[in-house]
């Protein structure tokens, strides 16, 4: 079974304030992923391998990245028919607001979609970590006759109160439906069965919760007749609990890796786990491979490095140092005597030549990268940073959140901007 009827529309979510600073100057589905991908790498990737080439990726903020990475690696040749799109927020002479929700944007974009040719609308989000076949959800949907199919995953009791968590009956049908629910008395009501974890093949004795992926398939003329109430903003907080009091909505049980890496320690934890030896998610798949932008780089040149764990990306240039459970960006550069511990290094955008290190030289201010006897750990470095020499950035206060001209702590994590420059000698 091939999607060819059907739209996919991922949402690049609002200005993304749990990932500040990585979001300070692009969109979420923008952000750096495993070295040499972008987050929005991660959905595409899902719908080519599924066979759905009509995809649309729906911005409000910072849209600028994100739209010169897609033209660069996603082109589709006269041969095979298909596009990925941007479609950014705009003012029109109907509406001059921004989004106001998830299921606002979608209305505000509808025209794209809204045609005979189009049975299916598929709607996924741009920040989160998983490989899916679309194939097998969609079939789900055919054999339960369902009008609205939300992909699921088991989650504990913690996690569920930052999700849209549901109650299904034994065909697996959706009876009721809260979004982010925090009061104990409505979390034991929401918990599984032992007979329901049997029919969702949950193991794990803890995740007694059945939470919304926030990916969802739309009969196209169901999604319609849902829109058409302008009042409804957000498809957790609105459209769903709608559509179960009118429509047949199923879940589909997700069996698999994934992760919402929509907050800086998720993100962190996530990356940081794909270089472990059997990490849980890994980027390539013979049969599903996750595509990028392909920059033809040169291998990475490592000299007398002790290396563990880690993910060492394309045009990297390290010297005599020590990297352990790091992810290592695209031409990144490490010089000699430095020790980095579960660092996410993003790497450059360009290489600098012999004349601009010399008017770096002049100015005082160090190279691309990471200089001599450098010290790091538990830190996110953001492209195209200079640290000069003798850095040491390990939070010994051990600081949890922290706003400083210079770098930013979320949940312990050190980030360094974007284009940020740290002076030689500087301890954070």
């Amino acid at each position: 079974m091939r999607l060819q009827n059907t739209v996919a529309l991922i949402l690049g979510g609002g200005r993304g304030t749990r990932l500040y600073p990585l979001v300070k100057d692009r969109s979420k589905p923008a952000v750096s992923l495993g070295g040499q991908y972008r987050m929005i790498d991660i959905p595409i990737s899902n719908c080519i391998n599924s066979g759905i080439r009509n995809i649309h990726v729906i911005t409000q903020f910072n849209s600028a990245s994100l739209n010169n990475h897609i033209y660069n690696a996603y082109r589709f040749d006269n041969f095979s028919p298909g596009h990925v799109s941007i479609l950014a927020a705009e003012q029109t002479d109907t509406n001059a607001d921004w989004y106001q929700g998830t299921a606002d944007a979608v209305r505000r974009n509808i025209l794209h979609f809204d045609n005979e040719f189009i049975n299916n609308v598929l709607i996924l989000s741009g920040d989160q970590v998983y490989r899916m076949d679309y194939n097998l959800m969609m079939r789900h949907m055919l054999e339960t006759g369902a009008d609205i199919v939300v992909g699921t995953v088991p989650v504990i009791r913690d996690d569920a109160k930052g999700f849209g968590v549901m109650l299904v009956n034994k065909r697996g049908q959706i009876t009721n439906f809260y979004e982010k629910p925090k009061e104990d008395e409505l979390l034991d009501s929401l918990k599984l069965s032992n007979e329901q974890k049997k029919m969702f093949s949950i193991d794990n004795p803890k995740k007694e919760y059945l939470a919304s992926m926030g990916i969802y398939i739309f009969r196209r003329n169901v999604l319609k007749e849902l829109l058409s109430n302008e009042s409804m903003m957000d498809f957790g907080k609105d459209i769903i609990p709608e559509a179960i009091k009118r429509y047949k909505v199923f879940s589909y049980a997700f069996q698999g890796y994934w992760e919402d890496v929509g907050t800086i320690k998720a993100y962190f934890d996530a990356n940081i786990s794909f270089g472990s030896k059997n990490p849980p998610f890994d980027f390539y798949d013979e049969d599903a491979p996750i595509y990028t932008h392909i920059r033809y780089l040169s291998a990475s040149k490592i000299d007398k490095a002790n290396i563990t764990s880690s993910i060492i990306s394309d045009g990297c240039k390290i010297e005599n140092s020590t990297i352990k459970e790091s992810v290592i960006g695209l031409r990144s550069i490490i010089q000699s005597g430095c020790s980095l511990e579960k660092v996410i290094m993003m790497g450059a955008d360009y290489y600098e030549n012999s004349s601009d290190i010399e008017k770096l030289n002049v100015r005082n201010l160090p190279k691309l990268g990471i200089g001599k006897k450098c010290v790091l750990k538990n830190v996110i470095i953001d492209k195209n940073v200079r640290i000069g020499n003798n850095v040491s950035i390990l939070n010994k206060k051990k600081v949890q959140n922290e706003d400083s001209q210079f770098y930013c702590i979320r949940d312990g994590i050190v980030i360094i901007p974007k284009g940020t420059v740290i002076k030689s000698n500087t301890i954070i």
